[in-house]
């Protein structure tokens, strides 16, 4: 069995941004040289999330509209954990979202279903982030 580990580093110029990285994902796929297996990336902060889904605009506006009536930012004053940073309704919106996906390798291809696209959700930007890729397999 072989094993391929890269980290995808972005800069995030917003606080929130939903990022497709299926290309990058499907690269480091095409490098790990694996045919058979699985995929596992996980984003590598607390307030991010990695998760599949549609790449439709009007899908990715009612994520934000969502998940900012679930926990909103403001105001700070409403969560116990805010104090260094203003963050927590970014922990909380990663927790909604999730932490990783797996996806099955089948002939050296992602095996994903109709329309399906992994996506780096920043929750907390405005610095560099980054995802980790694992793939394991023959």
């Amino acid at each position: 069995m072989k094993s391929y580990r890269k980290e995808l580093w972005f800069n995030i110029t917003k606080r929130r941004e939903l990022i497709n990285i299926t290309r990058d994902v499907d690269e480091c796929l095409r490098e790990s040289g694996i045919r058979e297996g699985l995929i596992l990336c996980n984003a590598m902060h607390i307030s991010a999330s990695v998760f599949i889904n549609d790449d439709e605009s009007g899908l990715h506006h009612d994520f934000e509209v969502w998940l900012e009536k679930l926990a909103p930012e403001k105001p700070h004053s409403q969560y116990q954990h805010n104090g260094f940073e203003d963050n927590a309704d970014a922990h909380l919106k990663r927790t909604i979202m999730g932490r990783e996906v797996v996806v099955a390798v089948t002939q050296g291809k992602m095996d994903f279903g109709p329309w399906e696209q992994i996506f780096y959700g920043e929750f907390d930007g405005k610095r560099q982030k980054r995802v980790l890729v694992k793939i394991i397999g023959d």
